[in-house]
């Protein structure tokens, strides 16, 4: 088997672009008031997207196409499914397969942080587009 040199590889194949987004830059939305998510760097094959959960606060139960990792980056987190409740503590993380109704909950008095991984990537216009 013969290895191709990477010099000859085709602009098609190689990915000379590298997309930075400063955190103070990246695009925001507050699906409710508290609930801050920003859109970091991503593509439409997945996306990352930071958020904070103010004390109490639970998204609604929902479902998407997108498959998903939930990373808790400060505080505790609790994500709901219809079988069963884990509470991540800083640096845990879970994934939700695609359409797994699920809800992520602070349930604690004190802020908490997480990052979400969604795979294909998508946009807040889940949130904003979304029928209650």
């Amino acid at each position: 088997m013969s290895r191709r040199d990477p010099n000859e590889l085709t602009d098609s194949v190689r990915s000379p672009t590298m997309e930075h987004v400063p955190f103070d830059e990246a695009e925001t939305y507050e699906p409710e008031p508290g609930w801050g998510r920003a859109a970091l760097a991503g593509s439409d094959r997945f996306t990352f997207e930071w958020f904070e959960k103010p004390p109490g606060h639970a998204s609604p139960d929902h479902d998407h196409e997108n498959e998903q990792v939930c990373v808790c980056l400060e505080g505790e987190l609790t994500v709901h499914t219809e079988d069963q409740s884990v509470t991540l503590g800083a640096y845990d993380s879970v994934h939700l397969d695609a359409w797994e109704t699920h809800r992520v909950e602070n349930a604690t008095d004190e802020r908490a942080v997480g990052l979400d991984v969604f795979a294909p990537g998508r946009g807040f216009d889940f949130w904003t587009d979304r029928e209650e």
